[in-house]
């Protein structure tokens, strides 16, 4: 309501320009979200399947309970085949569409697999690790867990040098009992 005088003079034909708006927002949001999901498969180029294509990775993911962020990185390796998560037929028919479709775009594999080491952090700052480093500074003021944590994800990027640990998945238990809440 703040903003209406802002779009017109008139309410009602504020009201009209702001719905007009809202309403472009879920395709406008859509695109964004797909054109960053190309990014992370390795993809230049625009077809009509890739929401299908992405859709159908991201329920393997979920129904596997994969962890994202070394997924999205392992497929950015030679031997992605070879780990016990990529051996059922779910997973190897997506992977030979994923593989057909990327042969439909002029960029060769460096190229892509450029792209994709752009677009998937190798590092991310974990729930479970944030938790413990606030925890043992809030506690005892202790900051080498903050110290550490920060180094690791300097360069999410980049060649990663950090502890194993920075990526790795929480326990079952942690993520089962973990909430966070908005702005945290």
């Amino acid at each position: 309501e703040a903003l209406l005088p802002l779009f017109h003079e008139s309410q009602e034909q504020g009201i009209e320009i702001a719905k007009a708006c809202l309403d472009a927002f879920p395709q406008l949001f859509f695109s964004s979200w797909l054109a960053g999901m190309r990014k992370k498969l390795g993809l230049f180029n625009e077809e009509a399947e890739d929401a299908q294509l992405v859709d159908d990775f991201l329920m393997y993911l979920q129904k596997n309970k994969a962890d994202f962020t070394n997924t999205f990185v392992a497929l950015s390796h030679d031997n992605i085949v070879e780990g016990v998560l990529f051996q059922d037929a779910g997973f190897l028919n997506w992977y030979a569409l994923w593989q057909a479709r990327r042969t439909r775009q002029t960029e060769d594999t460096s190229q892509q697999l450029a792209l994709m080491h752009a677009n998937n952090p190798k590092i991310i700052p974990r729930n479970h690790l944030v938790e413990e480093a606030l925890t043992a500074a809030e506690e005892s003021g202790d900051m080498r867990l903050v110290h550490a944590l920060l180094n690791a994800v300097e360069n999410p990027y980049g060649e990663c040098n950090a502890d194993e640990k920075y990526s790795q998945p929480p326990s079952a238990s942690f993520d089962q009992r973990y909430k966070t809440f908005c702005g945290t």
